[in-house]
């Protein structure tokens, strides 16, 4: 019986500490703001542009997908100065991974065969 109880025993630290880590693990992933912010700051130091806005982003089983607009090239009037979507992809935890543009554009032009969202 004494057998059964510490096996019972275990088990019931066993689960707890894996409750445990899986809270600590809860608390490493950071919110939607943090990523955003994150990645805006990151894409920034390695292209030498700024981040303007960020389009669209979502959560993913390997991390975040974003969309950021960027000011590449800034000219007069403003509506002249050249813009870029970059596709951006982040860890988990926010740390980017990898980015690429996806198009550029003139900031007074829409784009109207573009598809919603992108």
């Amino acid at each position: 019986m004494s057998n059964t109880s510490n096996t019972s025993g275990s088990q019931s630290s066993s689960n707890s500490s894996k409750g445990k880590q899986q809270d600590a693990a809860d608390e490493d992933v950071p919110g939607p703001m943090e990523v955003l912010r994150a990645a805006r700051t990151q894409l920034a130091e390695l292209t030498g542009m700024e981040a303007e806005t960020v389009s669209s982003f979502e959560r993913t089983e390997d991390g975040w997908n974003l969309e950021v607009e960027v000011l590449e090239v800034s000219r007069i009037p403003d509506t002249m100065s050249l813009l870029a979507s970059y596709e951006v992809s982040l860890s988990p935890q926010g740390e980017l991974t990898g980015y690429r543009r996806v198009r550029r554009y003139e900031r007074g032009r829409s784009d109207t065969n573009r598809p919603r969202g992108r």
